[in-house]
Order: C-alpha cells, then structure tokens, then sequence
C-alpha cells in the first residue's frame, strides 16, 4: 500500500499573467478579485489542510463567461479551479499551483423544468436546498442528500451520494446531460434528457466525478422523483455498533426498501444532543426513513420494527410530522459541526469509505477498536443501508502529533476497505487527500489510463491541477 499523502502542501504557483490579469478585469469589473479576504475565502474547504488561495478569483454569471475565463487560462497555461460552495472534505478546491478561481455561485437559474418528463435543467450554482424549494410546487423533489447544501455543479463533480442514495441512487445515476467548457474554452453538450441512450461514448460519466480535472460543468441535467404519498421517519437504538449494523444488514438483504438508513455511535449521538439539545438516548442508533403509500410505509417499518428487535433494538420511536423528520435530519446533517463545537479547538479528520454490506461490520469494528485504542475523540455516522460510512477524527488544531495519528488510523481504514473489496471513498472523492489510495484500489494501469484522458482533453495541464493523481 502507498503511504499517505503528505501532510503539507506542494506548492507549485504557475503566475497569473499581468496581461490575463488586465483582460479579466476588463471583461468582469467588480467581478474579478484580487483581495486577500476574498481569495483566502476560495482557498478553503472543509478539509483539515491550511488555506491554499488561487491568486485571482472571478465570478460568473454564465457559460459563456466561464468560457471566456477558461480560454484565457488555456492560452497562458494557468491553472483553472471551480468552486461552488466550498463545501467539499478532501481539498479538492485548494490552488496548489495557483491560478484563476471560477466561482459559479452567481449561476442559479433553473434553465428548463419538465415536470411531465421528470427533468430538470440547472445552472451549476443551483443548490440542491434551492433545487428542491423550485420543485415542489409540481409535486417533484430531487433525493440526492449530501447532508450539506451543496451546489449541483459541484455534486456532480465529485459524484456525490448521501442519506437516500441507497433507494435513490447517486450523483451518477440521477445525472442525464451535462454542459462543460473545456480545456481550450469551447463549450460542449453531452447526453439528453432521455432516460437512456446507446449512442457513442458515455462522455457525462466520464465528466460525473472527474473532481473538476477535465472541465468545468456549468449546467446539469437531473431526473426529478414524485414526493411520495407518505413519509415516516424512526429511530432504534442498540446496545452497540455491531448489532445496528447487522440490523441495517437484514434489512437490505431481505430487500426491504428504505429510503435512508443512518447510523450514528454513541460519540455521534452525544455531540449531536449537546449541540441540538435533541435530548437522544445516548447509545448507537439507527436513524431510519421511508417513503411510499401509506400502506407500504406502515408495512416498511413494521418489517424493520421485527428486525431491529431481532437484534436487540430498542425504542423505536416515530417521527411522522415534517416538523419532527426535519429536526432529526437536521441534527444529523449537522454532526460534523458538532463534532467540532463539542471539542473546542479541534479540525476534524474526516474518512469515508464503503464497502461491500456484508463485510460492513468487520470494517467498523476494526476502525472503532483502533480508534479506541488511539484516544483520539471521533465519532461515526454512515450511510449503511448501502456500506458507506464515515468515521471523524478530532485533532487539536495546529497539533502535528495527532494528525499524524490521525493520517494513520485513516490509513489503515482505507487499507482495509481496499482489501474487502470496497473502495477507498464512497462519495468524499479523491481530491488531495486520497491521492495515493487511488492506485491502490484502481491499479497501475487504471491511473495510467486515466492520465492518457487527462493529457488528451487538458494538455496544458491547467483544470484543477494535482487533483486525483499526479501526472
């Protein structure tokens, strides 16, 4: 397995021209920004690496724009980064070699809603809080749930998933078309609003979790869902992690269709009380949802209700009013800042990875027994109906020790999942931090296929450089 990557950044500044820097200023006015704060604002994510600012950041209001941003770079060879809400975990979004920000986050028009197709045409800023708020009205919601309120643009970058990927699907599955500018600045259109087609190569996976490396995706074609009938959300708690994640195993063999299955450890529960003041019994605890006829959700849960006592689960309680769904989601999308404000001083250290569900509660219990025995605080929350879970370690900021011990107990993790043939990220992405797992998990000659497409749609190197692998 290859070591980590490195704990401080290379930085290799490839300069903003005087001359683009002149061009940008006159084509954007206010729009292009040089200040400090500004930059120093585009230079972080939610990733424990330092601030790493591009040296010029421009914000568009349209495709053509981004084109116009992006064919400069390409005749001067200076790197380009997108940037929507600079929410990502992995560093995707910080200017290891310099160069121009494009911050899409002016870019919010619903372009084209068919709500007879259940499809839905967005600007890349769109977010999905603000996606979902423009559809309702039709009867229409869209199930992608990263927890954050994440742009779309940025979602399909990084191939993002969530709390309903396990009904719904991911990033991948629900994405129909795309519009990118390119490396050179030209402007290119791929799929359809067809729910499937056989013609030529599938160049929207190609785009879907390429981290920003290959173009900037300006607009996404999404599938859209009906709201479901009925709603009902429950939780269960267990006497420890293995028994939920063998509850949460049953579930998903027996084929019952749960529209998200959480867990949460007992560290998870107690940040998450001490930050919402939700008042949860304080052990681990399944946080359930499902969606369907009033009928078929009665007969969903009362299925999961025979399980979970099956193995031990224990107060089963229901949420059946949106008010109560939305405060359990709501604390549940808000566990890493709570993680954070309940260990004063700490920046979190955050791994996901997903494995198949029948190894699932191998994987965590080595990770929690490891973890354990590091005395680092952590917690865990996952997506478990589909094998994904995420555990958070707490290091003291500016403390090189325990983030050293930290790089090393996700390490070890991701080993792990690699060799249960799992995967190294389940929707995190690569990024910076996860670099090295790539070769580890894809091989040799899979990286190196992918350099090849690198080379030949960006020869000058300059989308979202040293991002995913080195060239």
């Amino acid at each position: 397995m290859n070591a980590p990557h490195e704990l401080q950044l290379r930085v290799e500044p490839r300069p903003v021209p005087a001359a683009m820097l002149e061009a940008l200023r006159q084509r954007f006015g206010e729009r292009c920004s040089t200040a400090r704060a500004v930059r120093e604002q585009h230079g972080r994510d939610e990733s424990p690496y330092p601030v790493t600012p591009p040296e010029v950041v421009v914000f568009c209001d349209s495709t053509e724009e981004v084109a116009a941003v992006v064919a400069l770079a390409h005749q001067h060879a200076v790197p380009v980064i997108p940037y929507g809400t600079g929410s990502s975990l992995e560093g995707h979004l910080l200017a290891v070699q310099g160069g121009v920000c494009v911050d899409v986050s002016r870019m919010t028009q619903i372009v084209r809603l068919n709500p007879e197709d259940l499809t839905v045409t967005v600007q890349a800023g769109v977010t999905r809080e603000q996606l979902n708020q423009a559809v309702r009205d039709q009867g229409l919601f869209f199930p992608i749930d990263p927890g954050a309120n994440a742009s779309l643009g940025g979602m399909a970058a990084t191939r993002a998933s969530g709390t309903n990927a396990v009904r719904y699907g991911t990033m991948r599955e629900n994405v129909l078309g795309l519009t990118v500018v390119t490396a050179s600045g030209e402007v290119i259109r791929t799929g359809t609003r067809a729910r499937k087609s056989s013609a030529g190569y599938d160049l929207t996976r190609l785009f879907v979790g390429s981290e920003g490396t290959l173009g900037v995706i300006t607009e996404v074609t999404l599938k859209l869902y009906p709201l479901p009938e009925a709603v009902s959300a429950a939780i269960c708690h267990f006497a420890d992690v293995r028994s939920a994640v063998g509850a949460t195993i049953q579930i998903i063999q027996m084929g019952v269709p749960v529209a998200r299955c959480e867990l949460l450890d007992l560290n998870a529960v107690r940040f998450i009380n001490g930050q919402s003041k939700l008042g949860l019994r304080e052990s681990p605890m399944l946080l359930m949802e499902f969606h369907g006829s009033e009928a078929s959700v009665k007969e969903q849960a009362e299925t999961v209700q025979g399980i979970a006592a099956e193995l031990g689960g224990e107060d089963f309680q229901w949420a059946t009013t949106p008010e109560d769904r939305t405060r359990l989601w709501t604390a549940r999308h808000k566990a890493y800042f709570a993680g954070m404000t309940q260990n004063p001083g700490c920046r979190t250290v955050t791994t996901d990875t997903c494995v198949p569900i029948s190894r699932l509660a191998e994987i965590i219990d080595d990770s929690v027994r490891e973890a354990d025995a590091s005395g680092l605080p952590y917690y865990i929350v996952g997506h478990v109906g589909d094998g994904n879970f995420h555990l958070a370690y707490l290091v003291k900021e500016d403390d090189a020790t325990q983030r050293a011990v930290a790089e090393n107990l996700s390490h070890r993790m991701v080993q792990k999942a690699i060799a249960l043939e799992g995967t190294c990220t389940g929707e995190h992405g690569i990024g910076l931090h996860k670099m090295g797992f790539l070769v580890d998990e894809a091989g040799v000659g899979a990286v190196d296929m992918m350099r090849t497409l690198k080379r030949a749609l960006d020869p000058r190197n300059i989308m979202n450089p040293g991002k995913i692998f080195s060239l």
